[in-house]
């Protein structure tokens, strides 16, 4: 891979926020998992292996990634439906099945979905949040000029 195209990738993971680096994650992951089903289908069983290895090992780090004093229940459900896409994955090295692989392609893009429109509402709730506190500011502003204006009823 060129050297600037491997900088330029660098850089974006490590500017990139918390969220944005998830959602490279799961892209990564799926891509993963579509070239594993490629080599499956090609016969080429290093490749698959690699690409499904390669699944699992995000999918290790969504694991380690979890905040389990925010959302500890949350946290238990998603590692255990981590741990299940893990022991998916293995079965389809092992058999060289593509159904396997399909079944945890189709969660990890549900999931990818989800973690999108999360991200999307918090999103838009900080701008509220940031708007309105500007909104209440400025409506102190105002308050504070009428009040100065009935001041100055009050000197005439």
């Amino acid at each position: 891979m060129n050297q600037y195209i491997k900088q330029y990738q660098k850089s974006n993971i490590e500017t990139a926020s918390r969220e944005q680096i998830l959602i490279m994650l799961y892209d990564g992951a799926i891509q993963f998992l579509n070239k594993a089903k490629i080599a499956i289908n090609n016969k080429d069983v290093e490749a698959a292996h690699n690409n499904l290895i390669s699944t699992q090992n995000i999918i290790y780090e969504f694991i380690n990634s979890l905040d389990r004093e925010v959302a500890p229940d949350l946290a238990a459900r998603l590692t255990s439906l981590y741990e299940y896409f893990i022991r998916r994955l293995i079965e389809a090295n092992m058999k060289k099945e593509i159904a396997p692989i399909d079944e945890v392609l189709g969660y990890l893009k549900s999931l990818k979905a989800t973690w999108e429109k999360a991200i999307e509402l918090s999103q838009k709730e900080a701008m509220q949040k940031s708007s309105s506190v500007n909104i209440s500011d400025e409506d102190d502003d105002y308050e504070e000029d009428d009040d100065n204006d009935d001041d100055e009823d009050d000197d005439e």
